[in-house]
């Protein structure tokens, strides 16, 4: 057996000669215990946000992107698509033309972007499952319609009753328009409104898909798109088919996956999960100064017994092992307990979600906060707890032992 702790862990159960050093060692493992149990539940509510974010992109994000790595516009009788299509791994191919956009409806209008898509479009059921009002089809006996995001719709008061009017659609004019006649350096049509739908908030506010010939002929560009959308198979393989893609393209195209194409989003919610991280490491660390203090005393009120060590034969480094061994008992009592409370709670909540958004009224996209507890993350915070508790202890002993001794 392992002697210094040995005797580290009957100083931690046994009863000291000065209460009061009872009461800061519990306090200690009690301050460890908090900060533990708010890394965990904080880096899992984080991590279930992220989930929920990551969830509502993927309906509107394709599996993999195609855009010129030159240029905004990819010409479709030079781009490979039949030979794409033909992939394995590929269900179906779309050709996007996106354009900035001015939308107006009556004496409302509103800035935002058309979403231009082949008929192919429809083969992916994305509108599908996130139509609320109308239908998800861009056209049907012959007629082209517009399906607006919820935010489009609310913002300039559009229904999808079959009674609204026309939604007028305004692009800039391609060549340079007069100073005189400001007006000429934009195109105008207008399309009925067929649908609304819904996903998340900013791609509401912005988008309206309307069918790609319309688009073409407001923009004047024929038989150009400016991206390729890519929806793959269930169980297909992203990197293999993104590999494949880069071997037959060559070095004109940029291929991105559904992480690439939300790069920025994804950084910004990385950046926070680990500075909220960072800062609650700091408040672990402050909490530390009580395992020193407890150590500071216990060390004090141990003088007899080290001395009797030392008669026994004991050397001075088994004595700082002894006390430092005590520290690292602390933090891992109180990192173990904070842990485990901090997985029942988040369990608790995943389960039976105890802690909820809103009033219920449903305005929320989900009902309770979401989590999702990570091994990595457990051991991120016990390494963490150990690593601080660890050099707070090494410090304090290496210097008072010195003194004692």
């Amino acid at each position: 057996m392992n002697f210094p702790f040995y005797i580290a862990k009957r100083y931690l159960l046994a009863k000291k000669s000065h209460n009061l050093i009872n009461i800061i060692s519990g306090i200690s493992v009690a301050g460890i215990g908090v900060g533990a149990f708010a890394l965990i539940v904080v880096l899992s509510v984080f991590n279930g946000f992220g989930k929920v974010i990551e969830s509502l992109i993927d309906t509107t994000t394709p599996d993999l992107l195609i855009e010129a790595r030159k240029g905004r516009y990819i010409p479709v009788d030079r781009f490979p698509s039949t030979a794409i299509a033909g992939f394995d791994e590929v269900r179906v191919v779309v050709e996007v033309l996106e354009e900035d956009a001015l939308f107006r409806y009556q004496d409302k209008q509103h800035i935002g972007r058309i979403k231009a898509v082949s008929t192919s479009f429809s083969d992916t059921y994305v509108l599908d499952s996130l139509i609320i009002e109308g239908s998800p089809q861009l056209g049907q006996e012959g007629r082209q319609a517009a399906v607006a995001g919820l935010g489009v719709a609310w913002y300039l008061g559009l229904r999808a009753d079959g009674r609204s009017g026309l939604l007028q659609i305004y692009v800039p004019g391609r060549g340079n328009a007069s100073a005189f006649q400001p007006d000429q350096g934009f195109n105008m049509d207008a399309i009925q409104l067929g649908g609304i739908f819904s996903s998340q908030q900013e791609f509401d506010g912005q988008i309206v898909f309307v069918p790609i010939d319309f688009a073409r002929k407001l923009l004047g560009l024929y038989g150009q798109a400016s991206s390729f959308e890519l929806y793959l198979r269930e169980g297909a393989h992203v990197s293999k088919v993104k590999k494949q893609l880069n071997s037959v393209l060559g070095e004109d195209y940029l291929v991105k996956d559904s992480h690439e194409q939300q790069e920025t989003l994804f950084n910004i919610m990385k950046s926070e999960k680990w500075a909220i991280f960072i800062i609650l490491t700091f408040i672990l660390f402050m909490a530390t100064f009580n395992v020193i203090g407890s150590l500071t005393m216990l060390i004090v009120d141990k003088q007899k017994d080290t001395a009797i060590l030392r008669q026994l034969g004991a050397s001075a480094e088994m004595i700082r092992k002894l006390f430092l061994a005590e520290g690292l008992l602390i933090s891992t009592a109180g990192g173990i307990i904070g842990l485990l409370t901090g997985i029942l709670v988040v369990w608790l909540q995943e389960a039976f979600g105890l802690i909820r958004l809103g009033d219920g009224s449903g305005n929320f996209v989900i009902d309770a906060y979401p989590v999702d507890l990570q091994w990595h993350d457990i051991l991120l915070v016990l390494v963490t707890v150990l690593i601080i508790g660890g050099l707070s202890s090494f410090v304090t002993v290496r210097r008072l032992v010195k003194k004692v001794l």
